[in-house]
């Protein structure tokens, strides 16, 4: 088992493609750990070099909601009405600490990424 750090572009694609070859590979054979090791190499490049940024608040709400299949009015059932959900999703009015708390503990959305300052449309 030969297996390098990746280092560049050439490298990365080298990887995906013996990836991709080992991809079926059984469980507990040294194909299978060397498909592991390939991917976790493949992960750490790709997010050093392609860094993803957490979304803001209120697109990270919009996109649970969604997966949530959540309306406005199940938002506003949460934090004190329809009207303040649909102002919050307008972003016409900010988070409070009490509706990131609830927003947490009922739809799992990370605390760190609804502290996060966002510009409100006014």
């Amino acid at each position: 088992m030969n297996i390098q750090p990746i280092k560049n572009k050439k490298d990365h694609s080298k990887a995906l493609s013996e990836i991709e070859k080992l991809w079926d590979a059984k469980k507990n054979t040294p194909d299978y750990d060397k498909l592991e090791i390939l991917i976790t190499l493949v992960d750490a490049y790709e997010n050093k070099r392609y860094p993803i940024d957490d979304p803001d608040p209120i697109s990270a709400l919009k996109s649970v909601m969604d997966d949530k299949n959540l309306k406005s009015v199940d938002l506003g059932n949460l934090i004190g009405g329809r009207s303040r959900a649909t102002e919050i999703l307008n972003r016409k009015r900010k988070l409070t600490l009490e509706m990131i708390r609830v927003i947490h503990q009922t739809l799992g959305i990370s605390t760190d990424i609804l502290i996060k300052d966002y510009k409100l449309k006014i």
